[in-house]
């Protein structure tokens, strides 16, 4: 994923001192968000009502707490009770009524309208999300481990497409002249996968396995779309192989857009036209779609719980880009990539920085980030196939992706399958690489080996 850069935010509203606030998505599970929305693409703005079902997870629940944004909230109850939307440093809260007991589920309903900050980005005929979730909608970003159902009414002028999570439903006429689209996710997935999209767009088609291969853009043609996206067939069953696990979607879709974006959703990609390669059969650009693709299994199907262990959607997924380019075009390719990968993780060592993969502070830059977490981890993955081979690491892999398909994930799960995959003790391997040396977490471990 790219995500966007942050902007802008909220007007503070007084709430009550008496407590602190918790983290966003803290001392609650959401089962479902249900949502209705009309976005505007003129004036890239947005107008709706949501429905989250969420339930306590101890006793005495009084607040809860979602990502703030720059939406302006209508309205909100819960179960029927008026509750009033106070923001306090970048965290959206409620107040409850009364605290509520654990296990207790409860219906919070919520009216709303804005311009999105982030993850929100239109051309004159089309408007599409990109990973902040969070910024149109009420949830928690960060909270990965937490994942819900989720289904989507959009009303939008009669005659455009959209594109969401899962299968498009139903159709029906609205309002003045409008259509509503209803889309439902197959799965429950983490908030930030959630997205849309809505223009008019080109379209194409094709099979790979049982799933249908959706190809659609506002900027090209069906039979370049076709052209583009030709390797994903291919991609598809690569990675399906390496996974041992068949793409977990019944229907794939990628958007192509003006512009360098390269950013996963659940059962979609949206892809720039600029992160494309610019010529056929070319390996140094041949990079974005595979590694989008790549998470609908090591990010989407397999979340990490918290973004200490960001490295197991990113680093694993940035490894098997280098692992796609080796199997399509050869040895060099992978070595290239990789090398991508070291100059990257070397720029930020220069600079003074390199961490474990599940380093829990706070990086000074994005760029930072993604040296450890994606680059690092890339690196990792290979040192475990060099060390492992070739049949160990690949059964690890696929060990580790079945036992964990639809649940979120530490690094611990990730070691415990390579271990297994290849007899071996790697304690001190994960703990140079994952944990840093001497910070081996064996409270994590009880009870799972």
């Amino acid at each position: 994923m790219i995500p966007r850069a942050f902007a802008a935010f909220l007007v503070l509203l007084p709430a009550s001192p008496a407590l602190a606030d918790p983290a966003p998505g803290e001392g609650f599970d959401v089962t479902s968000y249900e949502l209705a929305l009309t976005p505007d693409i003129q004036n890239g703005t947005i107008a709706g009502r949501e429905t989250v079902h969420l339930r306590a997870l101890g006793d005495g629940l009084q607040r809860i707490s979602f990502s703030g944004n720059a939406l302006s909230i209508d309205s909100a109850t819960l179960d029927g009770a008026s509750l009033a939307a106070n923001v306090r440093g970048g965290v959206l809260t409620f107040d409850l009524p009364k605290p509520l007991p654990r296990g207790r589920t409860v219906k919070l309903e919520l009216a709303y309208h804005g311009r999105p900050a982030r993850g929100f980005a239109r051309s004159a005929a089309a408007l599409y999300t990109s990973y902040f979730a969070c910024d149109w909608m009420i949830c928690a970003q960060d909270q990965f481990g937490d994942k819900a159902a989720f289904s989507l009414d959009l009303r939008v002028p009669a005659g455009m497409d959209t594109l969401s999570v899962g299968r498009q439903v139903a159709k029906r006429p609205g309002p003045d002249g409008s259509e509503i689209h209803s889309w439902k996710a197959p799965r429950p997935y983490s908030a930030y996968l959630y997205g849309f999209a809505v223009g008019r767009f080109a379209r194409a088609s094709d099979k790979a396995e049982s799933t249908r291969l959706i190809y659609l853009s506002d900027v090209a043609e069906a039979a370049d779309l076709k052209q583009r996206f030709a390797e994903t067939g291919e991609m598809v069953r690569f990675l399906s192989d390496k996974a041992g696990v068949p793409l977990p979607v019944a229907e794939y879709s990628q958007l192509l857009v003006e512009g360098n974006e390269a950013q996963e959703a659940a059962t979609f990609s949206v892809l720039g036209v600029d992160s494309l390669p610019k010529n056929v059969d070319d390996p140094a650009e041949d990079w974005a779609v595979v590694h989008e693709l790549a998470h609908q299994w090591w990010g989407n199907l397999i979340t990490c719980t918290t973004l200490r262990d960001f490295w197991l959607n990113e680093g694993i997924t940035s490894f098997m880009t280098a692992a796609w380019k080796e199997h399509r075009y050869g040895r060099a390719a992978y070595e290239a990539e990789l090398d991508v990968a070291r100059r990257r993780l070397d720029t930020a060592r220069l600079e003074g920085f390199d961490k474990p993969l599940a380093w829990e502070g706070r990086y000074p830059t994005l760029k930072t980030r993604r040296a450890v977490q994606y680059s690092k981890g890339a690196l990792f993955m290979d040192h475990l196939r060099t060390t492992l081979g070739e049949a160990a690491f690949w059964s690890g892999l696929r060990r580790y992706t079945r036992a964990h398909a639809g649940g979120t994930v530490t690094s611990i799960h990730f070691e415990h399958a390579m271990e297994k995959a290849s007899g071996r003790d790697l304690r001190p391997l994960f703990s140079e690489w994952v944990f840093g040396e001497g910070a081996f977490p064996e409270a994590e471990v009880a009870g799972r080996r």
